[in-house]
């Protein structure tokens, strides 16, 4: 990584950036970090996008609210009836090349009076929409009250008859539900419960004098309106409880229902009866509170009723020419908001970018990082835009010596991205450290398949990670939830997974838990036995390939796989850290570190070969040797590793000739190692540090000067060497240097031994993966095979019904749910047993300013 500087003059300093921007290799540091995000130089730009941004989100809620109807006016398949995939920001913002500051402008504006146009009909559509339907209720309402009154022309006797025994409703003192309410609506005055008829109502009890009531009823006794059909039954028992019984209540279904809130809701349309300029507020309050409609109701129901449908015509044609314009303007809307939203988008990054530089007197101050190789393009992009516009503005890129430490930059593709992003999802990688990433590429999918080892299962996955990568275009275009962008991504890795699993079941001779017998055996079954004799094999070759077909379905099959898998898992782990292990010789070699070398490397590599790879060496050695030709029982391997360090020079079983002398060796030299961790390092640091601290340069500078002087670049360019930076190096400290390399001392040497045995990991999930397996065949399609020789159609359907039964099991559970456990315990080797050998992850990611990391 290269650090630069640079100048950029004012007047062209937007586009520069979106120069930048479009090259993407450039990561921008913050030279403003002592201001807040509102004292920075382009925030009132960076508010006017916002402003844009908002109008582009409501003009988008609009479109989504009317897609229903605005879809057929859309373009959804292409010529040969494929579905469009429309681009997302981040595809539009790439395709995009810079836009002049008038062109942007025009945008923003374009998109503050559509945005203006758009709110006003639609909030004259919805106001016009709930007119229409005040009006459809107030015709209902008036039809069926029309209807009632005509249907019961007595209502006001029985209405006078019903209020003279008032007494009857009478409040007592535990009905606290007209108490609450009378205090909750506030009303100014009540009932005298003492007082008679007259005395509540201020009406005539005579006969007589009722009649004269009955001369503009509509306005003083009754209420007509229209409510929710599940709040009809509240209204009707709060009127009942708060009235005391002094009224008279109907309701009507209404069969239309509404639209509020783009909800669609039903209504019932009621009628009150009551008397008293009191009791009318009161119902009115309460109608109120429930969200109900009060309409005025008069004797000429019939001239109403005309009336209101006059109304409603017109109201309706209002409505649907406003409609039609509306979805006019969502049409060129909907086809314009994603460019909208990828220019809205860009000037914010871009804006938000320049807030990042330092602002001079007729310019803008930059600071990056830079890929080295990509130094040369970035300062020929840049001349060449200077000589399109003008020499007089031109942008100078200088480079700068400096002990910051720069970010990890590794170059991937998208078939290495994956398996980088496994390393990186553990720790970024220290500057110049080598790649974990690269080595994943092989064994993260072959521990996988250590434990996964299935001809058949494998296969199942190979095809899905194929099926993934042909329709990878397919999926790209489409909008992905987390679980399946997950596997869309690490689909090569699927893949690999799959092809390694197939190799590992080859080798186990496992297919669907069955057996292929693809070479001769080497067992060989005697012909004549005698009943209740156990039989035994004779050994007459060696199988070509992998495990012996004979073995499935003996007795001492489990005996012979557990025993053969457990020290595989052993050998797999010790080579897995071995080679992890000299990672770290790369690392301090590539540092120069000698005191690391000969104070870390080589007694760890001692102390660990010494024990463990004794160990490993040892099995393939008891497994190179007859041991019945020999006539002698094979030693115990744990016993020997155990009584090698409890008793040392003494063999109970012997593996081979000086067996005792190597075993005092090896436990000497790994006893030698412990303190040679320990004291080596911090004391030859303490005896070569000196007290003047020192500034070194990063070793690829002359390489990195050696590439800017061959660009284009004018000669007279100025170098900046910069030694002021705010990464500063701490004094030297023994003790803690000491701390630090007893806690290393002591994790290494655990680590040694509880690192090789999690690799038995692989032992157990492979185990328990072949047992599983064998369980589901059994319990499934085997029980069928013994009735499918019948021919009948029952046991057909049996066949094919368990068949499909298996087939749904085996991907479920085999593939998906043991498969997903299989990748977290391989996830677990690569990042723990083997990544902490030599990975420090002390570094932060290269994230360069480019549009390609713009996302809706």
């Amino acid at each position: 990584m290269t650090y630069v500087q640079l100048y950029i003059p004012l007047e062209i300093s937007r586009e520069v950036v979106c120069l930048l921007g479009n090259l993407g290799n450039l990561m921008i540091r913050d030279l403003n970090r002592e201001l807040t995000a509102f004292q920075r130089a382009y925030v009132n730009q960076i508010r006017k996008f916002d402003d844009a941004e908002r109008s582009i989100q409501f003009m988008q809620e609009v479109v989504n609210k009317h897609s229903e109807k605005t879809w057929k006016y859309f373009l959804h398949t292409d010529d040969e009836g494929n579905a469009i995939q429309h681009p997302n920001v981040a595809q539009l913002v790439s395709t995009m090349h810079t836009h002049s500051h008038d062109f942007v402008h025009e945008a923003v504006e374009d998109i503050k009076g559509f945005e203006s146009r758009v709110r006003q009909m639609d909030v004259s559509l919805s106001n016009l929409r709930l007119r229409l339907n005040c009006l459809i209720e107030h015709r209902h309402v008036i039809f069926e009250c029309s209807r009632f009154l005509e249907g019961n022309p007595n209502i006001f006797g029985r209405v006078r008859s019903q209020n003279l025994d008032a007494d009857e409703f009478r409040l007592t003192e535990e009905d606290e539900l007209s108490e609450t309410l009378s205090e909750t609506l506030s009303f100014d005055d009540d009932i005298d419960n003492e007082g008679g008829y007259e005395q509540q109502t201020g009406m005539p009890s005579s006969n007589e004098n009722f009649s004269r009531l009955v001369q503009g009823f509509h306005d003083k006794f009754m209420i007509a309106g229209s409510i929710r059909r599940d709040k009809v039954e509240i209204l009707n028992r709060i009127l009942w409880r708060l009235l005391r019984g002094n009224l008279f209540f109907q309701h009507f279904q209404i069969n239309e229902p509404f639209v509020e809130d783009d909800e669609k809701v039903e209504k019932d349309s009621f009628v009150v009866f009551t008397h008293g300029d009191t009791l009318m507020r009161k119902v009115k309050r309460v109608v109120d509170s429930l969200n109900g409609r009060i309409f005025s109701f008069n004797d000429r129901s019939h001239d109403t009723l005309n009336a209101l449908n006059d109304k409603i015509s017109d109201l309706q044609q209002i409505i649907l020419t406003t409609e039609q314009t509306l979805h006019t303007e969502l049409v060129f809307v909907g086809d314009q908001l994603p460019t909208w939203k990828a220019i809205v988008k860009r000037e914010k990054f871009i804006y938000a970018t320049l807030n990042l530089l330092k602002q001079e007197s007729q310019g803008l101050i930059a600071e990056a990082w830079i890929p080295s190789l990509e130094l040369i393009g970035v300062t020929n992009a840049l001349k060449d835009y200077s000589d399109g516009i003008g020499s007089e503005y031109s942008t100078v890129v200088s480079v700068i010596h400096t002990n910051k430490r720069p970010p990890t930059y590794h170059k991937t593709n998208k078939f290495t991205q994956a398996f980088q992003s496994i390393v990186d999802a553990y720790g970024i990688a220290t500057y110049k450290e080598i790649n974990a990433g690269l080595a994943a590429i092989v064994t993260f999918p072959f521990m996988f398949a250590i434990m996964f080892g299935d001809l058949g299962h494998g296969f199942i996955l190979l095809l899905m990670g194929i099926y993934l990568w042909i329709n990878e275009k397919k999926f790209e275009a489409m909008k992905r939830d987390e679980t399946f962008d997950m596997a869309f991504t690490g689909r090569f890795v699927i893949v690999l997974m799959g092809l390694f699993s197939m190799y590992t079941g080859l080798i186990y001779n496992d297919i669907f838990s069955r057996s292929m017998s693809l070479f001769p055996s080497g067992w060989k079954w005697p012909s004549t036995f005698k009943k209740g004799d156990s039989i035994e094999a004779k050994q007459v070759g060696v199988y070509a390939l992998g495990l012996d077909s004979i073995w499935h379905g003996t007795d001492n099959n489990l005996i012979f796989t557990n025993s053969y898998k457990m020290k595989l898992s052993i050998l797999m782990g010790f080579i897995h850290m071995t080679y992890s292990f000299m990672f770290s010789y790369i690392n301090y070699r590539n540092r120069k570190s000698v005191v690391d070398i000969i104070g870390n490397f080589i007694p760890g590599l001692i102390f660990m070969q010494s024990i463990f790879g004794y160990l490993s060496w040892a099995i393939i050695y008891k497994w190179s040797k007859d041991w019945v030709k020999d006539g002698k029982p094979a030693p115990g391997l744990l016993n020997m590793l155990i009584n090698m360090f409890l008793s040392p020079g003494k063999v109970d079983e012997q593996l081979y000739r000086g067996q005792a002398f190597v075993q005092v060796v090896l436990v000497l030299a790994a006893l030698i190692c412990v303190p040679w961790l320990l004291l080596y390092k911090p004391l030859m640091l303490r005896r070569q540090h000196k007290p003047a601290s020192r500034i070194a340069l990063p070793p690829d500078h002359q390489t990195q000067m050696n590439l800017f002087e061959q660009s284009d670049q004018p000669q007279d360019e100025m170098i900046i060497t910069d030694f002021g930076n705010e990464e500063e190096h701490e004094e030297f400290n023994f003790g803690d240097v000491m701390i630090h390399q007893v806690i290393h001392t002591i994790e290494f040497c655990l680590n040694c031994i509880s690192h090789t045995a999690s690799y038995l990991r692989l032992w157990a999930l492979s185990l328990a993966h072949a047992q599983l397996s064998t369980v589901l065949w059994s319990m499934t399609i085997a029980n069928s095979f013994s009735s499918a020789n019948s021919g009948s159609p029952i046991a057909v359907a049996k066949v094919v019904f368990l068949f499909g039964m298996w087939f749904v099991l085996t991907v479920c559970i085999l593939v998906f749910m043991e498969g997903t456990s299989a990748m977290l315990h391989s996830l677990r080797l690569q990042w723990v047993e083997a990544m902490s050998k030599f990975f420090e992850g002390d570094g932060y990611a290269y994230e360069p300013f480019s549009f390609k990391n713009i996302a809706d």
